[in-house]
């Protein structure tokens, strides 16, 4: 079985439903039921930081389900080490390092995200699960850190 590392923003965009890539989203997550979701406890932060700030429990709980179904990736010193150096090789913003790195050093074969700046750092497992090139302004994680 496939195991896909699923970036915050996919999570937020399958949860909240309420941004245009929605649709988009979860058409990737059913025509790829087949793949083992995996997170890890950024992704948690990441996509919990605006409901809690917002004081919006339903919200939390509907992350807190979701997350709790997911593959648990654990991030370790070996993971920050590898995050340093796709960072400075690759110029990532040090979430989306901590992310390809947890997602590589757990064997993932892909890397669901809808950020294309991460392809070039990911080689062949990076997938825009949105079919599509879109900019930062468009990913729901940035208003969240």
């Amino acid at each position: 079985m496939r195991r896909a590392y699923v970036d915050s923003c996919l999570l937020i965009y399958w949860v909240e439903q309420a941004t245009p890539q929605a649709d988009a989203a979860l058409r990737w997550l059913e025509h790829n039921k087949d793949a083992t979701l995996c997170v890890s406890p950024l992704v948690r932060l990441e996509t919990l930081v605006r409901p809690m700030r917002l004081n919006q429990p339903d919200l939390v709980n509907a992350y807190e389900t979701l997350l709790a179904r997911q593959a648990w990736l654990s991030i370790n010193d070996t993971i920050f080490a590898r995050a340093l150096d796709l960072r400075s090789r690759f110029g990532l913003k040090t979430p989306d390092a901590l992310h390809l790195a947890t997602a590589q050093h757990h064997g993932c074969s892909e890397f669901w995200t809808n950020d294309d700046r991460l392809k070039v750092a990911a080689g062949g497992m990076a997938v825009n699960a949105l079919g599509k090139s879109l900019s930062s302004e468009a990913n729901p994680e940035q208003d969240r850190r």
